[in-house]
């Protein structure tokens, strides 16, 4: 199997109103060549939080944008740059995470959850002794995640609307 070195290509997306924050592993291959997150067709988490929210599925990356903003959330990734098989987060090694104190110095972030076990994983090893910050486990919306139906994602995912509304 081999591996490449992968370095985390965009931005992370906030603003100063950001409460929640969502931080994934690494951008998918697909993500990264189009600039922004969770961009594979098979990715459920547009889907699922369109859901949580009750609207519409965004499709643009601006609609994606203007749908984080109105529910003032913040989108990142817990990895930098790492080594890794395709888009097989169980292939992640020799990883440099990103500076997520920068950016919880510009927000009001009140809550982190972190999407698959992997990427949980590695914020509680190198992220959480520099933050001091909890972070909440969702489910990975990947399609590679068969064992989440839609509707338990739906579930997971709706402790952030509950989480925004206090």
């Amino acid at each position: 199997m081999e591996k490449e070195e992968v370095m985390h290509t965009f931005p992370p997306f906030f603003d100063e109103n950001s409460q929640i924050l969502i931080l994934g592993s690494i951008p998918s291959v697909v993500s990264r060549k189009e600039g922004f997150y969770y961009m594979h067709p098979s990715n459920r988490f547009w889907k699922v939080l369109a859901n949580v929210y009750e609207e519409e599925v965004p499709d643009a990356i601006s609609q994606k944008k203007d749908f984080l903003h109105r529910h003032q959330i913040a989108l990142w990734d817990v990895i930098a740059t790492c080594k890794i098989h395709a888009s097989s987060d169980a292939s992640i090694s020799d990883v440099q995470v990103n500076n997520i104190q920068l950016l919880l110095s510009k927000t009001h972030i009140k809550r982190i959850f972190v999407t698959g076990k992997r990427a949980y994983d590695l914020y509680w090893r190198y992220l959480y002794p520099q933050l001091l910050k909890e972070a909440i486990l969702l489910p990975s919306p990947s399609a590679a995640n068969a064992t989440y139906s839609f509707s338990r994602l739906v579930q997971a995912y709706s402790v952030i609307r509950e989480e925004n509304a206090s």
